[in-house]
């Protein structure tokens, strides 16, 4: 995207139920794409941007029937980039009229940016145009497979988003790890630090300086090198159950940042392509009905297939 000189003429745009309760500034960012952030800030503070003919702070929060004037910008046009590929229809686990609950591949980024063109959002509203609104509202890594919560209305994207900052929400994964996990159940409670490395890359670390974190494993099964583990998140920070589980000395298998990176290439050649790490479960109250929804996803066909080698091939742990 390049800008390319060409403005619009003021706007006027009333606020449907699909806007309503997003902060005034997401909503011109949103709307102005291709307009730096600090342009955007400056026509807020300068009182050309009006809601209902007034004046605005940056956090107001919209309103359903609002009326937003919004002055000429110049925007950013397109330049050669194709539209995302609607590609194979991805599994839905749940949906209603509020949200849709698919379960994501691994290997497929959640949202374009850093490199990928395209991700799960994308592909989603290429292939339902018709949908006002498809907002995330979580996020996976990209080697993470499983259970990707999608809201359709304003409404339930600021629930879902409340309901998770409180802990009223249960999300499990199943992973893979080596050695042999002792404790039926075990609660880590270290903080972790988000930080960029020389290259640019995120990465996380346990620190002082990092915000409290919890995970709660589960053992699941056990084998002579291998431990299949349940993790539920208490909280839900960056890489968390790859760095907590690494710094008790049990990386996940096929991790490729906080990896055993020798064991990693072992893996590869027994079956393992990618990181054993699976979104296998939610448990929430619907946000706008209240309804309990208990949603599952199978393990893929690559992590079982590699489940099943184990028991042919590894041996249970007192074997």
């Amino acid at each position: 995207m390049t800008i390319q000189g060409k403005a619009i003429a003021v706007r006027h745009v009333l606020i449907d139920e699909a806007s309503a309760g997003q902060r005034i500034d997401n909503f011109l960012l949103r709307h102005a794409k291709g307009v730096p952030k600090s342009h955007i800030y400056r026509i807020l503070r300068g009182g050309e941007v009006r809601v209902n003919g007034r004046r605005v702070q940056q956090t107001y929060r919209l309103l359903e029937g609002d009326e937003v004037r919004i002055p000429p910008l110049r925007v950013a046009q397109p330049t050669a980039s194709a539209p995302a590929p609607a590609g194979k229809p991805l599994p839905v686990v749940w949906e209603d009229d509020a949200l849709v609950v698919v379960d994501k591949p691994a290997g497929k980024a959640v949202h374009g940016g850093s490199g990928v063109s395209y991700g799960v959002i994308e592909q989603l509203r290429s292939q339902r145009p018709q949908a006002r609104m498809l907002e995330l509202a979580h996020r996976l890594d990209r080697e993470t497979s499983g259970l990707l919560i999608i809201a359709k209305k304003r409404s339930a994207l600021t629930a879902l988003h409340d309901m998770m900052r409180e802990g009223r929400s249960e999300k499990r994964y199943l992973t893979l790890v080596p050695g042999r996990w002792l404790n039926p159940l075990q609660h880590i409670k270290v903080p972790l630090f988000k930080y960029l490395t020389a290259e640019g890359e995120r990465r996380v670390r346990v620190s002082a300086e990092g915000k409290p974190s919890h995970s709660v494993v589960r053992l699941v099964r056990r084998w002579r090198r291998f431990s299949l583990l349940e993790v539920e998140l208490k909280t839900g920070r960056t890489h968390q159950i790859r760095v907590h589980l690494a710094h008790l000395g049990f990386p996940l298998c096929g991790d490729d940042k906080y990896g055993d990176f020798a064991l990693n290439r072992q893996l590869q050649g027994e079956g393992l392509k990618r990181m054993f790490l699976h979104a296998a479960s939610l448990r929430f109250a619907h946000p706008l009905t209240a309804a309990a929804l208990d949603l599952h996803a199978p393990l893929p066909d690559d992590l079982q297939q590699f489940i099943d080698y184990l028991d042919a091939e590894d041996g249970p742990e007192d074997a």
